[in-house]
């Protein structure tokens, strides 16, 4: 480059879960997912508003953005299209080749178009593109904040890449090297995303769905299948193309094949109820899902010899893998960041042009952050718009009224300080409830939630006491992490625990959220357990609420019965 650039807008666009991240000489500005502002879940669209946002906090303009950094290589996707061709070879493959070569070099060129947008966009400023999982790996090791770990990144595709693990150093100033990495079609995210859309949910959406309700089948009955479709290799694992074809990057080309049909079900449709045999299929994909990941958390720490791990790319949000990889001791300490899919690579694509730019100054205002997002404190809050409402302002003890209108069983949407990144609600936008309270579970996913009833509810307790409920052994910032429970939690907050005896659960520190730390410990104060029920402020289908009216809507449209929203008691 030129020069050193000072202002770095990192962009995750055009493709899911558009975000956009600012860094200043070093310093992370803030972050935000689209989807939080313009209430289009999981949107794609060039991230207009998070971008308008966060060149407001920092009193600049586009002509002010020195470089743009945007989370794919182009040049990439087109070394992918005459490699494509290899899969002509084989007669399980043969049909996908030309296509696949096609798919990989269209969405080549249209990478660079965007590439060449985004320079218009912002007319004094370099557009940098970098590696996908490059800027998986930045984001989870500056958000770590350690000196040294293992990076593992598993998510469905960066350019070709689909898992890779590299040596992350000095989280302040990082420094990546990629030792091993596996490309498509050896995907794990492709394989889950695949199972997900044949049992009737939406691929890159409801993952989780198939997550909860896996822990309701019998894997057994599908157990060899996977073991044949996915199998793992010294160095990683190999996905077989007669169960899973390679993907095209076209429409109209499904990811499971006839064989995988013979062999399980037919596709279920959204509206057929779900039966055994998805409850099974679902089991035997999570637990084929948790072997890899054990394996290449394995691999990992032979490759690196590091006794701590950084986990990105979206099956890193798979927490009951990672609970596993915990639970296995391959590591003293695992890390998850709080946005570890693609809307976090936003994050490490500009950390990644920072470094590259050598700009000597450290890293700051990333590592162990997570309420990184606009905040609506002190706006005046105009309910016509609404007027079913009422509201009052609440006055210092804000946490004690909360904490003992929680102990008296209400479900209560709490709207408070700077949005959380990535896709767990963290106490900023929460739905909170007791745990305490006889049949919570049914009315939150009945009423409130409006998702099927076998979805499971996740706890928040004070960091302090997380031994007596939950034997995850270390701390879980992000909710990133499932967790077996005690004999105290099986007794006591049966709510939480779900029916394969885990919880994805959030330890909460007075440093990390002073005003849930205050409620927890005063819900304790009249409970005797500091344990509440935290679940994203939203409905089914919809983004978790990034603004006061998004949050307004969900109070009038569900049921909860009331919203705090920054001091105001709002009820209906």
């Amino acid at each position: 480059m030129d020069h050193t650039p000072s202002v770095i807008l990192g962009l995750c666009s055009y493709t899911h879960d558009s975000s956009a991240a600012l860094l200043v000489e070093g310093e992370l500005v803030g972050f935000v997912e689209e989807e939080r502002l313009s209430e289009d879940k999981h949107t794609k669209a060039f991230p207009q508003h998070a971008v308008d946002w966060l060149l407001k906090e920092a009193g600049l303009t586009p002509g002010d953005v020195d470089a743009v950094a945007y989370n794919f290589q182009p040049a990439h996707y087109l070394v992918e299209s005459p490699a494509a061709l290899r899969l002509a070879l084989s007669a399980t493959t043969r049909e996908r080749a030309l296509p696949r070569a096609h798919g990989f070099a269209k969405v080549g060129l249209r990478t660079q178009r965007r590439v060449g947008a985004l320079g218009r966009l912002f007319p004094s400023a370099r557009v940098m593109p970098v590696l996908h999982h490059r800027a998986h790996q930045l984001a989870a090791f500056a958000w770590s904040g350690w000196t040294e770990s293992a990076v593992l990144v598993v998510d469905s595709l960066g350019e070709r890449q689909t898992t890779t693990i590299a040596h992350g150093h000095n989280a302040l100033r990082p420094s990546n090297r990629t030792l091993e990495s596996l490309n498509d079609p050896a995907s794990l995210g492709y394989v889950y995303g695949a199972v997900t859309e044949h049992l009737g949910w939406r691929r890159g959406d409801e993952e989780g769905t198939v997550m909860a309700l896996a822990a309701l089948g019998d894997p057994k009955r599908f157990r060899h299948l996977f073991a044949r479709a996915v199998r793992t290799t010294p160095s990683g694992f190999y996905v077989d193309p007669s169960y899973f074809p390679p993907r095209t990057l076209s429409s109209g080309y499904p990811r499971t094949s006839r064989r995988f049909l013979a062999e399980t079900c037919p596709a279920r449709h959204v509206a057929e109820p779900v039966a055994y045999v998805h409850q099974d299929l679902a089991a035997a994909l999570q637990e084929r899902t948790e072997q890899v990941m054990l394996h290449l958390a394995r691999r990992a720490r032979l490759l690196t010899g590091s006794r701590r791990l950084c986990a990105g790319g979206g099956v890193a949000t798979n927490c009951v893998s990672i609970g596993r990889i915990i639970e296995a001791g391959i590591f003293d300490d695992v890390f998850v960041p709080p946005a570890p899919g693609d809307a976090g690579t936003a994050v490490g694509a500009a950390v990644a042009v920072h470094i590259d730019s050598g700009n000597q100054r450290p890293l700051s205002g990333i590592a162990r952050s997570c309420y990184l997002g606009p905040s609506f404190e002190d706006q005046p809050l105009d309910l016509t718009a609404w007027p079913g409402l009422q509201q009052k302002m609440l006055g210092i003890e804000t946490a004690e009224f909360l904490a003992d209108q929680l102990a008296h069983g209400m479900i209560v949407g709490l709207f408070q300080g700077r949005v959380e990144a990535g896709p767990r609600a963290l106490g900023n936008r929460s739905i909170l409830a007791s745990p305490l309270e006889p049949g919570v579970v049914e009315r939150l996913n009945a009423t409130v939630k409006f998702r099927e009833p076998f979805r499971p509810f996740a706890p928040m307790v004070l960091a302090a006491r997380a031994e007596e409920f939950f034997t995850l052994g270390q701390e879980a910032p992000y909710m990133s992490m499932a967790s077996g429970v005690t004999d105290t939690a099986r007794e006591r907050v049966s709510a939480i625990v779900h029916a394969n005896g885990t919880s994805r659960l959030q330890t909460v520190t007075a440093e990390q959220n002073p005003f849930m730390h205050a409620v927890l410990t005063a819900f304790a104060r009249r409970t005797g357990v500091p344990v509440l029920i935290n679940t994203s402020l939203n409905v089914k289908g919809k983004p978790i609420c990034g603004t006061p009216a998004m949050a307004l809507d969900c109070l009038t449209g569900s049921g909860l019965d009331a919203l705090l929203l920054e001091g105001r008691w709002i009820t209906k």
